[in-house]
């Protein structure tokens, strides 16, 4: 296997140490892992004076961007704006997304690459032109092929989709962001972070029986909710983490985005270089041990947590039990002794008709082979699944790998159905038959996110989350309520047996192997590649720079919808379906806040036009606005934008008029996405005055002649009834950010710099 940017991690663990010990010496105390890769990332010299976590904006200088399939088609679309012959930094594309599961792995990816040639044309010749290595359909999830192959301990990486964190298995920091940030550091910018706060989680002990990895997030997710982690990295640390596998480890630190955290990361350790040797990466493991102590937190943080992290929270890996959790969030846990009684007490379907196992959190060899073992049992013991039970391999390493040593073969005796190694239903891709119906059912992954109709497009499909073996027991089972710690299935012979806990196998003993990965190294020189995007596409739409700010107060703003409860991407921008349009952004803009649950009528969809007093489509509301040369504002709720990195839930609303959102809080990402595309994103000072907002008001922004960071501006809600109410709004802009306002977007600015 070949060894990526070796010359570029040799280079950063070269002046690694220097930057940790200047660092140390200007905190004056021990530093947490953390702190020693983001100080040693640092895009300028050191300062004066440390960085207030919380508070101060710092520019980072990450080594390397991935992209997947969905979000690097508008990520590149805005380079090419950018006016630069190469990316950078290091930077890949990886086509995942795209493919439908509905038939089989070989079915589907034919369809995949016959339905999207267009869009991987495109993506192909655009990587090829820029430098970046692009990922074939079919190679495999962008998060474990990365882990695969780029993830290095105390690197710094950013990338286009919320679970990039994945790669903090290997001690890596790797921080979700929208595609004009990925920009900026394809362009050779700077890239700007709020300095995160820290939560340390302490691990103690080691897992038993059934419990996983996968556990361990899930009671995180329990413990902190899915706003729990803003504006905070996770860090790992304790005998217990020095345990757990290096896949397991990515799993933890993939779902942390589940939590809203900015990223999560583990220390490196000897399960980390024996990963790393088992995927041909044997000189890194030795370069990282050479400088082992820079990539673990400082003992006297590990013995004294409390002192270093803003929170605390500690696990005993030993007395640590399955979760499950769910349904509609994920951070809803249920230890599985209790969940039986929780099926039963909130009425939900008990008959579980679908279980599926892989994703980007877990679809390691590992996970296979713990799943497998489960799988094997019941087929000794004449037991078939009764529910449908699908696997989705991480990559095509994997997959090679698991069919080799029999584990595909395992799956197929008790009915599983592999699918294509990509995202598939994790995201939406997945034509479900019946799920059209809406009828009432249960499904149980092992995926990351379970928000209601993100899986099938179903609203009344129930997801749950648990471990692939938890997943694969209960699809055995066709039953929720099933407990394999103690319960016993009836065989085939009408026996009673049970399952024992599973058997996993960390990494495969014959060693990995591949014919193919799937990877497409990029010209020597993109100076002859054209990259062509047809005016008659319906999937490919270059991009027409945002307007400038007018330089006045912005008045008359009609509200477009107020947006109540949970508000995630998926409402904002759906993806399933729509995929297919991310690299249109007019096209995909029809979808814009349809999801979204509008306060004046509980209804989704159906917002009131207030030029015609009609009711209408969200879109259809809004192109009206548009068309009238009438500006626009939505409401929402706590942890709006929560969910997946994608900025199109930004660019949607820029695109067709909308100019500013006003929420009770934001979601990170989202609100970094929404500033670089030259939007207002503000917050309430007082989040009952939510409750002030009426359907049919008309606001204006004041304060923007003075638009300073720091200083709240004013939101006057201009009632129908002739009233009106003054209201205090707050904002995170700093100078450079209020920069991007003015310009109409962040692309602006680089585009401008370009071309003097």
């Amino acid at each position: 296997m070949k060894v990526f940017d070796l010359d570029m991690i040799k280079a950063a663990y070269a002046r690694m140490p220097e930057r940790v010990e200047a660092a140390k010496k200007l905190l004056g105390r021990p530093m947490t892992l953390a702190e020693k890769i983001l100080y040693s990332h640092l895009w300028d010299n050191l300062g004066d004076k440390p960085f207030v976590r919380g508070t101060d904006y710092v520019d980072f200088a990450p080594d390397r961007v991935a992209m997947q399939d969905a979000t690097a088609q508008m990520a590149l679309l805005q380079f090419m704006q950018a006016q630069r012959d190469k990316v950078a930094v290091p930077s890949t594309v990886h086509c995942d997304h795209l493919i439908q599961a509905k038939v089989g792995a070989t079915e589907d990816l034919k369809i995949a690459n016959e339905s999207n040639k267009e869009v991987y044309d495109f993506l192909s010749s655009v990587s090829n032109k820029y430098g970046l290595g692009f990922w074939k359909p079919g190679a495999g999830i962008i998060h474990q092929v990365v882990l695969e192959n780029y993830a290095f301990p105390g690197g710094m990486m950013i990338g286009t989709d919320s679970h990039t964190p994945n790669a903090g298995g290997l001690g890596m920091i790797a921080i979700g962001v929208g595609g004009a940030d990925a920009c900026d550091v394809m362009a050779g910018l700077a890239w700007e972070l709020k300095m995160p706060k820290l939560i340390g989680v302490k691990l103690t002990g080691s897992l038993k029986g059934w419990a996983s990895a996968k556990d361990v997030i899930l009671e995180v997710a329990g413990r902190l909710t899915v706003k729990g982690g803003t504006g905070a990295i996770v860090e790992y640390f304790g005998t217990g983490a020095d345990k757990l596998s290096a896949t397991g480890k990515g799993t933890i630190c993939n779902m942390g985005a589940e939590i809203g955290a900015t990223t999560s990361v583990f220390g490196f350790d000897k399960k980390i270089a024996k990963y790393l040797t088992a995927t041909g990466r044997r000189n890194v493991a030795i370069a990282a041990g050479r400088i082992k102590e820079y990539l673990r937190p400082d003992q006297e943080c590990i013995d004294n947590p409390e002192a270093y992290y803003d929170q605390v929270i500690e696990i005993n890996l030993s007395k640590l039990e399955p979760r499950i959790n769910g349904p509609f969030t994920p951070d809803l846990a249920w230890p599985l002794s209790k969940f039986a009684a929780a099926v039963k007490k909130n009425n939900w379907p008990a008959k579980l008709d679908v279980g599926l196992i892989g994703s980007c959190t877990n679809s390691s060899y590992e996970d296979m082979t713990r799943a497998a073992s489960i799988a094997n049992q019941a087929s000794e013991k004449h037991i078939k699944a009764k529910a449908e039970y699908t696997i989705t391999p991480g990559s095509e390493l994997v997959r090679f790998t698991a069919e080799r040593d029999g584990l595909l073969a395992t799956f197929g005796k008790i009915g599983g159905v592999v699918l294509a190694n990509a995202c598939g239903p994790c995201i939406g891709q997945w034509a479900r038959h019946g799920a059209e119906k809406g009828e009432r059912n249960s499904i149980i992954t092992s995926f990351n996110r379970n928000f209601a109709k993100r899986a099938d497009g179903n609203p009344n499909t129930h997801a749950f989350v648990a471990s692939p073996e938890i997943v694969t027991a209960l699809a055995i089972a066709g039953d929720l309520t099933f407990n394999p710690q103690k319960d016993t299935l009836t065989n085939e012979k009408g026996e009673q047996v049970r399952l024992d806990p599973p058997l996993g196998i960390e990494l495969p003993p014959l060693g990995f192997d591949v014919l193919d990965a799937g990877y497409q190294k990029p010209a020597r020189s993109g100076k002859n590649v054209k990259v062509k995007v047809s005016p008659k596409s319906d999937r490919l739409q270059l991009l027409a720079p945002f307007a400038k700010w007018e330089g006045t107060d912005i008045k008359g703003l009609k509200l477009l919808i107020k947006a109540k409860g949970k508000c995630t991407t998926d409402h904002i921008s759906m993806a399933g379906p729509w995929l297919k349009f991310r690299g249109h952004l007019d096209n995909i803009s029809n979808n814009l806040l349809i999801g979204a649950v509008n306060f004046a009528n509980e209804a989704t969809n159906k917002v009131k036009n207030q030029l015609t007093g009609e009711y209408g489509e969200v879109p259809t509301v809004q192109r009206a606005y548009k068309a009238a040369g009438v500006g626009s504002i939505v409401v929402g709720d706590e942890n709006y934008g929560e969910g997946s990195s994608r900025e199109h839930a930004a660019m949607e609303p820029r695109h067709l008029g909308v100019r500013a959102i006003l929420v009770k809080s934001f979601a990170r990402i989202h609100e970094t996405n929404l500033k670089k595309q030259g939007m207002l994103g503000l917050t309430f000072a007082n989040p009952a005055d939510y409750d002030k907002i009426r359907e049919d008001d008309s606001l204006d922004i004041l304060g923007l002649t003075t638009f300073a960071p720091g200083k709240p501006l004013t939101v006057v809600a201009n009632h129908a009834d002739g009233s009106k109410d003054e209201i205090v709004v707050n904002h995170t802009y700093n100078d450079a950010q209020i920069g991007w306002f003015k310009a109409g977007a962040a692309l602006n600015i680089i585009a401008e710099q370009a071309g003097k």
